[in-house]
């Protein structure tokens, strides 16, 4: 696990001295290390990750019930690609509307809070190679053979939320559009036969079947231009994005993402 950040006078005269007598013997230190020059990565604070994220968005980043400590998928993500490029971690836990201000103001280093990719994004940050892969899905009840395709959406009932871009999907699909606030009650309507489907982001129905168990409910397909989600950085991080490029892919290859993906959705979410 990634080393907590303390702040101790013990502690941090104890490391500041081993750090003069390294910095004297001209010993250099490992990946994500630092020496008198400055931090490699030209991060926030010098040896440590600082992290955004919400903290309110769950199963993504979240503080776990009794315990409240912050936990979630990203949560373990940036926590173990830290811990692989030696470094601590710190979270910075930010209101969505004012996350990428503060990256840009210098706050924190990246953030980690299921930021999709897309044109507009690109254009103003990097981001690391995707950890989340997310195709829209139809969710039906179990055994409901009538409906295997967005065309047989046509003169069926879907229930959406008409904020979202689902309803739109629905509508291009043919479908008839029962307005609901959101998917807890798009599932209610499904489980009690009062529509035929509804449509939505992968993530949300895995989630929904691991906390909840059993749904008696399946996904009848799947759209062919999934979301991907990675972390993201500001312009001038191109070491740091290639380091934690490295970190994604040592921990994609040793099982450790889907083992986290497993433990969130049930499934290795990452591909």
């Amino acid at each position: 696990m990634p080393r907590t950040r303390t702040l101790l006078g013990l502690a941090a005269a104890s490391a500041a001295v081993i750090a003069l007598a390294a910095c004297s013997s001209g010993t250099s230190g490992s990946a994500g290390s630092t020496d008198a020059a400055g931090d490699e990565y030209g991060l926030v604070t010098a040896g440590t990750l600082t992290v955004a994220t919400e903290g309110t968005y769950r199963p993504f980043s979240y503080h776990e019930d009794g315990s409240g400590d912050l936990v979630g998928y990203d949560v373990e993500i940036a926590e173990a690609v830290a811990d692989e490029l030696g470094l601590d971690i710190e979270f910075q836990e930010t209101q969505w509307d004012a996350i990428f201000a503060g990256l840009d103001a210098g706050r924190f280093d990246v953030i980690a809070n299921q930021v999709s990719i897309n044109p507009e994004r690109e254009k103003q940050y990097l981001f690391s190679q995707p950890y989340t892969v997310s195709p829209g899905v139809i969710v039906v009840k179990q055994g409901d053979s009538s409906i295997s395709s967005f065309d047989d959406l046509a003169g069926k009932t879907t229930a959406q939320s008409l904020t979202s871009n689902w309803y739109e999907l629905a509508q291009e699909s043919g479908a008839n559009v029962e307005a609901v606030e959101g998917w807890a009650q798009a599932v209610a309507l499904l489980e009690q036969g009062r529509v035929d489907a509804t449509i939505n982001d992968k993530l949300t129905f895995l989630d929904y079947v691991n906390t909840n168990g059993a749904s008696g409910l399946e996904v009848a397909a799947e759209t062919d231009d999934p979301s991907l989600s990675a972390l993201a950085f500001t312009k001038d991080k191109e070491s740091l994005v290639a380091a934690v490029d490295a970190a994604l892919a040592e921990l994609q290859a040793d099982g450790t993402i889907a083992k986290i993906g497993e433990k969130y959705f049930g499934e290795d979410v990452s591909e």
